[in-house]
């Protein structure tokens, strides 16, 4: 009889520790070590610090949307130096600036940096569209973030609204860089298709085109304090071409 109770035990001990490591493995524990705010612009990480996390299956790097495969940088070997004088000639203002930046900030490489900044444009313009302002704080400076929501209160209080589609990037491309003190600065022209239109509180279009597709260059200009833990980049300052 005893013998029965006790294989009865051994069959609850192990369906107990099964169950305690399912949770953990669901759960997960705290380390000290999680991870910490992902930064779209700065060459993505793996396990092992090689910088391949995604592609590798990696939890470490959160992609953004839109973000995908990146189609025209250098092959992962490349150091962050051949892929800055593919992106600007040796020996520019561009690639010298780019080369300030990369002196003080080593997790700075340009065509991650583009990638994110892509990324960054279209949840910018796309949020804004929408009145998003939560999706907009944590990617503009205080200065364009307070004109942002200027133009969405401007706009709610016409009771306007916007029918928007981000059709996509055409062409991104550093243009000017700069590292002022800690403060480094990169300045991006993005051409890109988009489809706009706003309607009164009618329903009628009093700007854009509902059925066309426009084309629109921007040029935006991102910022980050290399001095700072925060690993993040800003929308410090934008303008538009005609």
């Amino acid at each position: 009889m005893s013998d029965i109770f006790d294989v009865y035990n051994i069959i609850f001990l192990v369906l107990a520790v099964v169950i305690f490591l399912r949770l953990r493995s669901v759960l997960g524990k705290r380390t000290g070590n999680e991870r910490p705010p992902y930064d779209p612009y700065s060459a993505p990480k793996s396990s092992n610090g090689t910088g391949d996390g995604a592609r590798n299956g990696g939890d470490n790097v959160i992609p953004l949307p839109g973000q995908g495969e990146p189609q025209d940088l250098e092959p992962e070997t490349s150091s962050p130096t051949a892929t800055l004088d593919k992106m600007a000639p040796k020996g520019s203002a561009l690639n010298e600036a780019l080369r300030q930046i990369l002196s003080v900030d080593r997790e700075f490489e340009p065509g991650h940096f583009l990638q994110g900044a892509k990324a960054a444009y279209e949840m910018i313009v796309t949020a804004f569209a929408q009145g998003d302002r939560k999706s907009l704080r944590n990617l503009l400076s205080k200065e364009v973030h307070d004109g942002f929501v200027s133009a969405i209160s401007d706009r709610e209080s016409r009771q306007e609204s916007v029918d928007f589609t981000f059709v996509g990037i055409e062409k991104a491309e550093i243009v000017e860089a700069a590292l002022k003190g800690s403060v480094a600065q990169v300045t991006v022209r993005f051409q890109s298709e988009l489809i706009s239109a706003t309607r009164n509180k009618d329903g009628n279009v009093v700007e854009g085109d509902p059925g066309k597709v426009s084309d629109v260059t921007d040029i935006w200009t991102f910022a980050r304090d290399t001095t700072s833990r925060d690993p993040n980049w800003k929308l410090v300052a934008t303008e538009s071409v005609e």
